[in-house]
């Protein structure tokens, strides 16, 4: 499997990495959507699940090349690659566009998630009464999640082991943002702000020299909570891979099915006409999380009004769908030019 990629699929595969680490880290918005709609979300599956017992086998008795071939690791490698890079680079500048341009940013997204349930369901044939309940009861939960009101900030490190499980729902499970489960559960500031900013201090501090950090409880707090937190997300990881990979064997199209109902419920999360809900104190001012930003714990949806801003943003949907259609052509020539 691993040795057929060309360089081209090496590079492409980075870049998929790139825009499945970008999705992951906006709210709304699966990662799990782009590995689905690119065509490596069943090989994606596939490799998670060979972290097992065999694999572990393999790394206690040093057969480090034994492993890394036996969980597809060059694939793996070349895709979590582009996902930290993205964390440093593509997202960052998605940051800095949802701030300035943040209804054409949504109105994209919503585009692509639009061009997505195209993609995917145009191929599937094996639409019957127990496929369409599936689809139906995926639309539901997908919808209905976008409308549920945060919980408070919880630092319990078994809640935040839960947390880390539930976050990589976005990776692993199409239509459903880990990032946007996270601000439900009311930690998305705590493990991925305020721990990750614990965890760049400790980083520049160690390279300082400085060691005062040892005595500052409230950072070693954070970091513990990052540990476990990120110790959940690799248990989540591998739990979610091994158990889908199981019911996408048995029971694909009851599978595929509900996974396209999660994305067509993930629209209401993603639509673009709506107000940003932010955390505030009770005499109304802005709470602000540790890098000075303000907290987002909802969006409330309304219906535009018809003018030339919303006319724009109807082109970006557009263009939304276009990128994906595009993505499919690119997918279908380079199968054809292999062949």
């Amino acid at each position: 499997m691993q040795s057929t990629r060309t360089l081209i699929d090496r590079i492409f595969l980075v870049i998929k990495g790139l825009a499945m680490g970008a999705a992951n880290k906006v709210p709304g918005v699966s990662g799990g959507v782009v590995a689905f709609v690119a065509g490596f979300y069943q090989e994606f599956i596939y490799s998670l699940q060979r972290v097992n017992k065999t694999a572990f086998k393999f790394l206690l008795n040093g057969r480090f090349r034994s492993f890394y071939r036996y969980i597809n690791g060059k694939f793996l490698s070349l895709l979590f690659l582009g996902m930290v890079v993205s964390y440093f680079s593509v997202s960052k500048i998605l940051d800095y566009l949802i701030v300035h341009y943040e209804l054409y940013v949504w109105s994209t997204f919503f585009g692509m998630i639009l061009g997505s349930i195209y993609y995917i369901s145009k191929d599937f044939k094996e639409w019957n009464r127990t496929t369409l309940l599936a689809l139906t009861l995926g639309a539901i939960v997908g919808i209905s999640i976008s409308f549920l009101d945060p919980a408070t900030e919880n630092d319990n490190l078994f809640f935040v082991f839960f947390c880390g499980i539930i976050s990589v729902s976005g990776m692993t499970l199409p239509g459903f943002s880990g990032s946007f489960i996270l601000i439900l559960l009311g930690n998305y500031v705590l493990l991925l702000v305020d721990s990750v900013n614990a965890l760049y201090d400790t980083m520049f501090d160690i390279f300082s020299g400085n060691f005062e950090f040892i005595h500052n409880e409230i950072r070693l707090r954070l970091l513990k909570v990052l540990v476990v937190f990120t110790l959940g997300s690799v248990t989540g990881l591998v739990t979610f891979s091994h158990m889908l990979n199981y019911i996408l064997k048995h029971y694909k199209n009851i599978t595929l099915a509900t996974i396209m109902g999660f994305i067509i419920g993930s629209l209401g999360v993603v639509w673009p006409w709506k107000e940003t809900v932010y955390k505030k104190n009770l005499d109304g001012s802005q709470i602000l999380d540790s890098t000075g930003k303000e907290i987002i714990i909802n969006y409330e949806r309304f219906l535009p009004e018809l003018n030339a801003q919303t006319y724009i943003a109807i082109a970006y949907i557009a263009i939304g769908i276009l990128i994906v259609l595009g993505l499919e052509w690119y997918g279908q020539r380079t199968r054809q030019i292999k062949t």
